[in-house]
């Protein structure tokens, strides 16, 4: 079974030989932008022979407003991004060069975030919640035009870059940042507009609940959220490939890895990592199950021990 099969038939949550392996960091300064990030991307992907790439947007996080941003009126200033601005056009040519570059052997996915972490990346966390509190309407005035940038960008990074779908990042569901009525009138129409506007360009579409802040989120903002496959922290959220599968409802998952430098794959013995995941497959099953871990690893892992998953997966 080819790479892309396994992985569109995982998705789809079909019997595969094994289930696919893929896990991503961000790469340093040197390779974080250009022809650099491409190869980078690329060397990655033929040293690991991982079985799908997920493409960092890394040197794009913060978005690019055009204003300034000092009173909560400002929101009320943004205006869309043209057609040909940098920040949508280089990531369409960076996702380009390296699907291409992989020649049709595997699956690729791009890293796009949601608008409320677009609005924090491009300002503060404390300045978009303080303004949130002064004038929601215009802060939910500048998620409205930033969600259509990225609907843009998710279009063209599908039809014209050849991506098979987005890695769809979500932040922001903490348990102690928004009520649930909250997230669902402030944050989850500019959520959902992305995210539908990608699903019309490509059913394979990849949603990430990410547990970054290390404090566990109110998963019951995205549950409803429709894509092929949702990634969770379950080492944030206590809660495993099994039951997770169960609470968020019908979709393959990735995962089962600790991503960060505490867990096994980034500490623990080569018989320890090994033992892992083939006690994570022998617990979720080959079905429906993407290996990977709960977020980035460290961009400075030894990539030998991305090897070893890969390795042991494939003999298992």
């Amino acid at each position: 079974m080819d790479k892309i099969t396994r992985m569109l038939r995982t998705l789809n949550q079909e019997a595969v030989d094994y289930p696919p392996v893929g896990f991503w960091f961000h790469f340093n300064e040197e390779e974080g932008m250009g022809q650099a990030c491409v190869d980078a991307h690329l060397n990655y992907y033929r040293e690991t022979d991982i079985d799908f790439i997920k493409i960092m947007c890394d040197g794009y996080f913060q978005f690019p407003l055009a204003v300034e941003i000092k009173e909560a009126a400002d929101w009320r200033k943004i205006k869309p991004l043209s057609a040909d601005h940098p920040y949508i056009t280089e990531q369409v040519e960076r996702a380009r060069l390296i699907t291409e570059g992989v020649n049709g052997e595997c699956c690729t996915f791009y890293s796009l975030f949601a608008p409320f972490s677009c609005i924090r990346f491009a300002t503060s966390d404390e300045l978009v919640m303080k303004h949130l509190k002064e004038d929601p309407e215009a802060v939910l005035y500048a998620l409205t035009v930033i969600a259509e940038d990225q609907a843009a960008l998710a279009e063209r990074l599908i039809a014209e870059a050849g991506c098979t779908g987005i890695y769809y990042c979500l932040q922001g569901g903490e348990m102690d940042r928004f009520s649930e009525g909250e997230y669902r009138n402030l944050i989850m129409p500019s959520d959902r507009y992305v995210l539908d506007r990608a699903n019309g360009f490509s059913p394979n579409n990849l949603l990430h609940m990410c547990g970054w802040a290390g404090v566990r989120n109110r998963l019951d903002n995205w549950r409803e959220y429709p894509a092929k496959a949702v990634n969770w922290a379950i080492y944030v959220e206590g809660l495993g490939i099994r039951e997770g599968r169960e609470y968020l409802g019908d979709h393959a998952v990735l995962g089962g890895f600790d991503n960060t430098k505490s867990g096994v794959l980034h500490s623990g013995t080569r018989s320890e990592v090994e033992q892992f995941a083939k006690q994570l497959v022998a617990e979720a099953g080959t079905q429906g199950l993407i290996v990977g871990a709960d977020c980035s690893l460290s961009h400075d892992i030894d990539r030998e021990r991305i090897k070893w998953v890969v390795e042991t997966i494939r003999s298992a």
